[in-house]
């Protein structure tokens, strides 16, 4: 049973829907209208909700009038004597739910290995970092080190100095040249230097997947911090605060889930302009079949820099579209009319781009502890990493992937 018709379930059991002569009114559960009209005709059912519009199928609220136009009452009177029995019979239409396989096998290696095999790999990739020169003052720690210590840190999800058995640990196992103090990985978090290098190890990390992967798919996503922001709101008269947070935009695979390139802003930014630099990035290692993304990414330029790189790009179009402005955006939205399901088809890969997101706040969590902006993007950079790796251990057992890494980061 898909997650619609649960709902449906849901919406039958515990709202009341009103028929209208061929219309039924039903209550909308996100508060946006009172009610949607559904016209439950089976040769061509329709609903005013925007999930029908948009995906022109069955949408939660028809599978809910379906249920209650299909759910018979039987009622069944039985005299003995001065006793009456009746007896009501419901029946309910449901759906045999779809279901994938698991290669258990390779999952169960994968995660019993996975520590090891981290900090392996996550050593292979800092081995490349060049050391810049130091003329003089007092001798720094290796950046090499240093961004070992922060990422395993962030995979472990242990403060600093409960963390720091792990890296005495690593050490012991020749990752790291030197134990360094908890502290100090809160301030080397703190240098923008580590910046690009960060950027290039996500980069790294990701060529072992390059001919797997071919669609791609976009998203951007909020991870909180420890600072507040405050506001005052005029509809109810006082100061409000917040959480503030940082927004992550990100390009992965539609297979593995693996990053190919992503970019940390504020919390305003808009997601639209971050399209192209992830898709030339991406493009760069990886050959771009097809990129898929939500509405707010909908723009003519968009489009164009994903036919630049030979994708085509699966874009939801907002609600006023016209394709007038030509272009590939004209045609990928005549496309969308004319082939409404085989678009769609594509299109839904972008939910691939919400579990990438899920997968590294369930694991990393959702939240920053550095207060600092340079030390906040760094961390972020730190879970993307992170969240590599551990796609490249799943990968190696259900692929076979041997992953190499052999870069000069300067």
């Amino acid at each position: 049973m898909s997650e619609r018709e649960l709902k449906a379930l849901v919406i039958a059991a515990k709202s009341k829907l009103t028929k209208k002569g061929d219309v039924w009114h039903v209550p909308s559960q996100s508060g946006y209208a009172p009610f949607y009209e559904v016209d439950p005709n089976p040769e061509s059912p329709h609903c005013t909700c925007p999930d029908f519009e948009k995906r022109q199928q069955r949408c939660k609220h028809i599978f809910a009038v379906e249920i209650v136009i299909e759910r018979e009452q039987s009622i069944t009177e039985t005299t003995d004597g001065d006793t009456t029995t009746t007896t009501v019979t419901e029946t309910v239409k449901v759906t045999r739910r779809v279901t994938y396989s698991q290669d258990w096998t390779a999952y169960n290696q994968a995660q019993t290995n996975e520590k090891d095999l981290f900090q392996k790999l996550l050593h292979d990739l800092c081995s490349g970092i060049v050391e810049p020169g130091q003329p003089n003052g007092r001798p720094r720690l290796m950046y090499k080190d240093m961004i070992f210590s922060a990422a395993f840190k962030v995979y472990s999800t242990m403060s600093g100095r409960r963390f720091m058995s792990d890296l005495r640990e690593a050490n012991a196992r020749g990752y790291l040249s030197k134990v360094s103090h908890f502290n100090s990985i809160f301030n080397y978090l703190e240098l923008g230097c580590l910046t690009p290098l960060l950027r290039d190890l996500i980069t790294f990390s990701s060529l072992p997947l390059k001919t797997v992967e071919r669609d791609f798919a976009v998203d951007s996503s909020g991870f909180s911090t420890s600072q507040y922001v405050r506001w005052y709101d005029e509809k109810y008269g006082k100061e409000m605060s917040e959480h503030d947070w940082v927004k992550m935009h990100l390009m992965c695979g539609v297979k593995t889930n693996i990053v190919t390139s992503v970019e940390i802003s504020g919390r305003h930014a808009n997601d639209g302009p971050f399209l192209p630099p992830l898709v030339h990035a991406t493009a760069n290692n990886f050959t771009v079949k097809e990129v898929s993304a939500d509405k707010a990414y909908s723009t003519f330029d968009n489009h164009e820099a994903i036919a630049q790189v030979g994708g085509t790009p699966y874009i939801a179009f907002k609600s006023n579209a016209t394709g007038a402005v030509g272009g590939v955006y004209q045609k990928m939205y005549h496309y969308y009319c004319l082939n409404r399901e085989a678009f769609l088809d594509s299109y839904h890969k972008r939910s691939n781009s919400e579990s990438t997101f899920s997968m590294i706040k369930a694991k990393f969590g959702g939240y920053l502890r550095s207060k600092g902006e340079t030390a906040q993007v760094n961390e972020a950079l730190c879970k993307v990493l992170a969240h590599n790796i551990c796609c490249l251990v799943q990968s190696m057992f259900e692929f076979g992937i041997k992953p190499d890494f052999a870069p000069n980061l300067q």
